[in-house]
């Protein structure tokens, strides 16, 4: 009888092994190394697996930002510096455009966030880079999240045109 209970005890305690594995492994994102000419860098993937390969440096993209209308759009991968990140939770983040200009950075579906205290930080990320029209209420909100104070949020009064990027893999640029 004993044997039957050390038994027992020995298969629960290998199955809540397992799973508890399991639930690790979805909850880490995964780190890739990429070895270059002068040393290898580490990235943390998030969303869609991408590579960091043939990205375009994001101040590239500001020119045919500037030719784009409200609702154009167009396929790319580049990489940029991280200006802010939405300190909620991490839903959206800010990259430098060049000329003191921004895009604004959002995630397919919902589906994946980026860390909160990445800013400085360098990103590959992939998806489609589009011009839109921010509503003012929108606006306040992403300051908020930002945390902009109370008198930088009341003075947002008008609908702004943006530039914007909605990523379907993103690669941190680890250091």
């Amino acid at each position: 009888m004993k044997n039957i209970l050390s038994l027992l005890l020995l298969v629960f305690i290998v199955v809540s092994c397992k799973n508890e594995s399991k639930t690790t492994e979805t909850e880490t994102t995964e780190v890739e190394a990429v070895e270059t000419e002068t040393k290898e860098i580490a990235y943390a993937s998030f969303g869609e697996k991408i590579e960091a390969d043939n990205a375009l440096s994001i101040t590239d993209l500001s020119e045919k930002f500037k030719a784009m209308q409200v609702g154009d759009s167009t396929s790319a991968k580049l990489v940029g510096k991280v200006n802010s990140v939405c300190q909620v939770k991490g839903c959206w983040m800010r990259v430098d455009l060049g000329n003191d200009e921004e895009v604004m950075v959002k995630f397919k579906d919902y589906g994946f966030f980026m860390p909160k205290n990445i800013a400085g930080k360098d990103v590959i990320m992939q998806g489609q880079a589009y011009v839109s029209e921010v509503s003012v209420e929108e606006q306040r909100h992403y300051a908020e999240d930002g945390g902009k104070s109370e008198e930088e949020i009341a003075a947002i009064t008008e609908p702004k045109r943006t530039y914007s990027f909605m990523a379907d893999g993103v690669l941190l640029i680890e250091e």
